[in-house]
């Protein structure tokens, strides 16, 4: 079957669809029903199931064979460690760190915050979790204080897990002192603090209220899994929303391990028994769907990468990684490429490793550029594909569905609606726009099994989040265009689109035009206001390393270059040359803080920056060079 009957089952009879993928994985007690709804008249699957995503991914493969495979494997160049663990010894941890969690009383549907860095003792906490039928949350491990304070408010945990710090790099982050003032500030607290101590970085222990890791586990006895209902919670990921108040993401059981199977599968043509490698972080929906769950559920070995693109030690990392484990799929960001890119432009640094075996590339997590893509499609002779999800959706929602019928890739596309994604363009009012017209991207609701049925403790939110700006749909928040072949292209968020004199227009449609300059490593480009025209675009760039241009040079040849590509309508003539960008650690670009900096606009630094140092740099090179009202200041 090719993808576009395959994707027609799937919308025209969506709950025979999904009772066939349901059949791929083993049930406890097959559901009742396969769509139904609940008393809040919000969509539920699999409801009657019961199940267990732990056994799913460790029990279940070591009684199928699987248990001398190896499951985990650890990497660490920040530490200079490297670890593996087979399905068996990751099983064998997993229960034992279940067995400490129930001896602190903890049990079906509590809630355990995790705060940890990229270690396997980070795994072992969240399927110890998954064993127990308690609903962890990860906290990305650098939050700030309050942020994560907010987060033990709104959760409740019974257990605190963390560890003693992490490594950015080369500079060590001791996580205690972070957590000790969040639990000073926080309302809740918690019953038990456990704590895993590091070699480079020990945490001062609170006598009473906080208990060693390795103590613990040393007394502890294995504890087994435990039935849970398909529509039992299994997660709660917290995510930024315009109010400043994060949304509690919630996941359940049974959808989620349906949709963490069929996409392995279907999307990223992954093979049970092939290394799988997701260079993300378990505090994101990336880390917890395609490091932890997914490549397990699956039967793939999955990489727990602690280090980054570049720095750890240095622009090949990514090669080392590939070549060393014969990784078959690669999924991470395009900033990470981007990142490379800069200070390895020609890909030198990639001749000492062979990654002939690698199969596919898949970016996602921001807009893919062109040039990065055809970059990687150069370097690494393998499709590059790009691929648009949410936190909100746990999985892909468009891509290319390699697993079943690989689509021609077209650069700057995110693909095609994925399976059970039905997906409309639609003007303000929920109209169909038409082929090649920009709108905002709506999805028919109720949405395929793997998203989020609820958000944690807030029914009224969700609906007036997702549910209320577009009735019959689930709104994305992103604007996007569909061509004549059913191909998505996302032109960012809804504010991403500004109006220039009446004439809407997408700065990522810009953006690609300045990242296709060859002197330029990475840019973002936005829209700040204009008494005039109402807005404009301004252009911040980032040079390759080694390149020697004149600054004013650049900004002309770009200036051409965006009117000869999208026309003067686009009204773009400034362009600033900046060492950084503001992001935040996953590498998102933060260009809505960009707009309120430039525009003299309050505004909250989110909690996930990467560095807050550099919003005083832009906001004086704002000043300096006159960009928009902050340039009238003084």
């Amino acid at each position: 079957m090719n993808y576009q009957e395959y994707y027609q089952s799937s919308l025209e009879a969506p709950e025979q669809f999904w009772e066939e993928q349901a059949k791929s994985i083993d049930w406890f007690k097959f559901p009742d029903s396969i769509l139904s709804t609940d008393e809040e008249g919000l969509a539920r699957w699999y409801r009657g199931g019961q199940l267990n995503t732990c056994y799913l991914a460790l029990d279940y493969q070591v009684n199928n064979g699987r248990g001398a495979q190896t499951a985990l494997i650890y990497d660490s160049p920040v530490t200079n460690t490297k670890e593996t663990y087979s399905y068996q010894e990751l099983l064998e941890e997993t229960a034992l760190f279940a067995g400490v969690l129930q001896g602190l009383g903890v049990e079906k549907g509590d809630r355990v915050i995790i705060y940890m860095p990229m270690i396997p003792q980070v795994v072992f906490a969240m399927l110890a979790c998954a064993r127990l039928g308690a609903v962890h949350s990860v906290v990305f491990g650098g939050f700030a204080a309050h942020e994560l304070a907010i987060r033990i408010d709104d959760a409740t945990p019974k257990v605190l897990l963390m560890a003693s710090g992490g490594i950015e790099v080369n500079k060590i982050i001791p996580y205690k002192p972070i957590i000790d003032a969040a639990l000073e500030e926080a309302t809740h607290q918690p019953q038990a603090c456990v704590v895993y101590q590091r070699a480079f970085v020990k945490a001062d222990m609170q006598v009473g209220r906080d208990l060693d890791w390795e103590q613990l586990r040393s007394k502890a006895s294995p504890a087994n899994y435990v039935k849970l209902e398909a529509t039992d919670p299994l997660y709660i990921l917290y995510t930024s929303g315009t109010t400043g108040q994060p949304k509690g993401i919630v996941r359940d059981n049974g959808g989620h391990a349906v949709a963490m199977h069929f996409s392995m599968k279907n999307i990223y043509g992954a093979l049970p028994g092939e290394v799988y490698w997701a260079a993300s972080d378990v505090g994101w929906v990336v880390g917890h769907s395609y490091i932890v769950y997914a490549p397990l559920i699956y039967g793939c070995t999955t990489v727990l990468f602690e280090g980054k693109p570049i720095k750890t030690p240095d622009a090949s990392t990514f090669w080392r990684v590939i070549n060393e484990y014969d990784v078959k799929v690669f999924f991470t960001a395009p900033t990470a490429f981007r990142a490379i890119k800069k200070e390895d432009p020609s890909g030198q640094l990639k001749k000492q490793y062979d990654t002939s075996g690698l199969r596919y590339l898949f970016l996602a997590g921001e807009r893919t550029d062109i040039a990065t893509l055809e970059w990687c499609e150069q370097l690494l002779k393998v499709p590059v594909i790009d691929h648009w999800w949410q936190t909100e959706s746990g999985f892909p929602m468009i891509a290319n569905m390699t697993g079943i019928d690989l689509q021609k890739i077209k650069p700057g596309s995110a693909g095609q609606a994925v399976c059970g994604f039905d997906i409309d363009i639609v003007d303000e009012k929920g109209q169909p726009v038409t082929a090649n017209e920009e709108g905002i991207l709506a999805i028919k609701y109720p949405l395929p099994p793997g998203c989020l049925p609820n958000l944690w403790n807030d029914t009224a939110r969700f609906k007036s989040s997702y549910l209320a700006p577009l009735p019959g749909y689930y709104f994305a928040g992103d604007g996007a265009y569909v061509d004549e072949e059913g191909y998505l292209f996302i032109t960012g968020r809804i504010d991403d689109i500004i109006n220039v004199a009446g004439h809407r227009l997408s700065t990522a449609e810009m953006e690609e035009v300045v990242a296709s300059h060859p002197a330029i490593a990475e840019c973002a480009v936005v829209g700040v206001a204009d008494d005039l025209k109402g807005q404009i675009p301004v252009g911040f760039f980032i040079m390759k390393s080694g390149v020697m241009c004149e600054e004013s040079n650049i900004e002309q040849e770009l200036i051409k270059m965006v009117r000869e590509t999208i026309g003067p309508v686009a009204a773009f003539k400034r362009a600033v040359s900046v060492e950084r960008l503001p992001k935040t650690r996953s590498g998102k670009i933060l260009r809505k803080i960009m707009r309120a900096i430039a525009d003299k606009q309050t505004f909250s630094p989110p909690s996930t920056i990467e560095d807050i140092s550099v919003l005083t740099e832009l906001e004086r090179l704002m000043r300096n060079k006159k960009i928009g009202r902050i340039g009238k200041i003084d």
